[in-house]
């Protein structure tokens, strides 16, 4: 399999062929905005060095790490520097995972049943690291007659070994403290998922907290990496989605996520999923 040296190129082939791919990744290309997609990652840190916003949370992202990061969960890579920062991140297509996976054997278990107290972030220790990096070159490793059975065998293996590891990790890290370099931020991020459907404006923000907008904006962008209507957009857009996908009508969705009205709410939606509303609710239904 081809290991893509650009994460934006491994997730448009996994998007585009609806399969998976796999980027081993050694320096910074320019980081995506708090962004959403319709494929599960895997993100594997080398090197560590990073700082993740998932959602409304923050990790700071050591040597050995592991998040999985399920189709409805907005996130933005932050703390971008100067250091190299090695790391593997795997792509794949929900519907791919299905096929592969067995009546009695759900291979998406660790995305789909990650419940909203348990982190994203987990940790391999050396002798775990040391077995997924041998199944990641198991994958990439795979050319020749039979590559395509070769590779969904690989994946399969390591699907096992990351589920296996999800069920026997997450009730023992679901206290985990979630760290933050300002604790202002958390509460903002706090603030706005819990009023997430609401008028949320950057005036209501900074008149609840007393603290001038240049202010909020400036602690907001420099912990985050992102900014604060690019981070509610985002939001909101995560939570129409998995209303789509229930059966909402586009109406109820965008009513239900805060937008204020359809021409923003499709205009939001498409530029962040790449088709409108009304076709994504079609295609997921």
């Amino acid at each position: 399999m081809k290991e893509f040296m650009s994460n934006k190129e491994a997730l448009q082939h996994c998007i585009a062929n609806k399969h998976f791919s796999l980027a081993h990744l050694y320096s910074d290309e320019k980081p995506l905005d708090m962004h959403i997609h319709d494929c599960y990652e895997i993100y594997y840190s080398i090197s560590g060095g990073k700082q993740f916003l998932i959602d409304n949370r923050f990790y700071t992202i050591e040597p050995g790490d592991i998040f999985f990061i399920n189709q409805y969960e907005s996130h933005h890579l932050t703390q971008i520097d100067a250091r190299i920062h090695e790391r593997i991140v795997i792509s794949i297509h929900p519907d791919y995972l299905s096929s592969i996976s067995s009546a009695i054997t759900d291979l998406g278990h660790c995305f789909t049943h990650r419940d909203t107290e348990y982190p994203h972030k987990f940790h391999l220790d050396p002798d775990l690291g040391t077995r997924f990096i041998y199944l990641i070159h198991k994958i990439a490793a795979a050319e020749g007659f039979g590559t395509d059975l070769t590779e969904r065998s690989a994946l399969t293996e390591l699907m096992i070994f990351l589920n296996r590891f999800f069920n026997e990790s997450r009730f023992l890290t679901c206290n985990q403290a979630v760290t933050t370099n300002h604790a202002q931020v958390d509460d903002i991020l706090s603030y706005i998922n819990q009023h997430i459907s609401e008028d949320l404006t950057l005036e209501k923000l900074s008149e609840y907290f007393y603290l001038s907008s240049s202010y909020l904006c400036r602690i907001f962008k420099s912990t985050t990496g992102t900014t604060i209507n690019k981070y509610i957009t985002a939001r909101r857009i995560t939570i129409a989605k998995s209303l789509l996908n229930e059966g909402c009508s586009v109406t109820e969705t965008y009513e239900k996520c805060g937008f204020n009205d359809y021409s923003n709410f499709l205009k939001a939606f498409t530029k962040a999923v790449g088709i409108s509303p009304k076709k994504y609710a079609q295609f997921h239904s």
